[in-house]
Parts: C-alpha cells; structure tokens; sequence
C-alpha cells in the first residue's frame, strides 16, 4: 500500500505563511513542533487521511548547518509554496530496500505531550536536486495521524486528490508509478501543483 501522505510547504516565515493559508484558502493550522538540530519547525494543516506540512525556521544558523534546514532555507519563499510530497505505506522495509537504504527511525512530541514516531526512506532523494518523492511507515494510532487533527478551517477540506509532479527517474519512478493521484510529467522536477478537495470547490497550491 502507498498512498499521499503529506505534502511540505516552505515560508519565509511559519506564523505569516500559516496566515496566508488561513486567509487565501481558508485552510487552518496547528501547532507542530520543533525539528531539533535542523532549525526549523512546522505547522500541521490536517485534511482527514492527509495533511500539509507547513515548515519555516526558528534558527537561521543552525538550519545552514543542516542539510535538511539548508533544501528548506533554498526552497523558501515569501508565500508557501508545495516543494515536496511524502507517501505513506504500510510496510517501508521493501521500499528502502529498492531505493538502497535502510529506514530512518524520528519522532517529535506534538505540544499537547503525545510523541509521534515513524520511519523514513527516500529522505536524501527528497533533499537532491531532483526533489523526488519519500516514504513514510507511521508508528502511532490511527487518530494520532497528523491528519487527524481538528482545524478550524472556514472550508470542508477531504484530503490531497491529486499531486502533480515532474520528471522522477530511477526506483522511486518505478515504486510511485501506480499510486492513485500521484502524477508525473516531463516538466523539470520538483512539485508543480497540489489539488485539495473541499466542500466549497478544489483548492490548488502552486509549486
């Protein structure tokens, strides 16, 4: 099983980019966490079965010293934008091990004291030039899914229908090539647009 999980959108500035959210798009968020060593943090925009990641910075130098906080320093932007997808699957082994890998062990404790753990594959694909899609095993409840939380958004958000990607080569072509919303084009890499369904029309989020 793969399936969309999340996708991650950078701003300048997490509070300002969250509002932006809020009011362009009427998509609330809440409070992540800090992603300790990286410099940055992050903001959960839950949709049902998947979620927006927002992240933005709270340490400028210590995210320059990190490879993850240094793709999120050249990916910000002044207004969030869509830079990486995260698809989620129930069984990881096989998929690190098509990529070469073995699975990363996180976790993070949201601010209400639940800690959070999973496991990841694809991370340095995701961090290279050709921002390819990763993989994530959760290790929690089904109602500790990021997803799962209460918003209050001013729309009726059912979850991340179609995510529009770029050119992606190598296994992780082959291992995405069938999961249902996920498409790919020959555009440079990287992602290009994020359609939410909601109530009120599709909401689309432009890489």
């Amino acid at each position: 099983m793969i399936q969309i999980d999340h996708v991650i959108l950078v701003a300048a500035d997490l509070q300002a980019g969250a509002a932006q959210l809020l009011e362009r798009h009427g998509l609330a968020s809440l409070p992540g966490g800090h992603h300790p060593g990286h410099g940055t943090a992050n903001r959960i925009i839950p949709l049902g079965d998947s979620y927006l990641e927002l992240m933005g910075f709270v340490d400028e130098a210590e995210a320059a010293a990190s490879p993850m906080g240094r793709w999120a320093l050249e990916h910000r932007r002044h207004d969030p934008v869509p830079v990486a997808v995260c698809l989620r699957t129930d069984d990881i082994a096989p998929i690190a091990a098509a990529l070469g890998e073995t699975p990363q062990a996180m976790d993070r404790v949201r601010p209400d004291g639940v800690r959070l753990s999973w496991r990841l594959a694809g991370l340095e694909g995701m961090l290279g030039p050709d921002s390819l899609p990763f993989f994530i095993e959760w290790d929690v409840a089904a109602k500790d899914h990021p997803g799962a939380g209460i918003a209050p958004h001013r729309v009726a958000p059912r979850g991340i229908d179609e995510v529009v990607l770029g050119r992606v080569t190598g296994p992780t072509a082959r291992l995405i090539a069938a999961v249902p919303g996920v498409r790919i084009t020959r555009f440079h890499p990287g992602v290009h647009w994020v359609g939410i369904g909601a109530e009120q029309g599709k909401i689309v989020l432009k890489g």
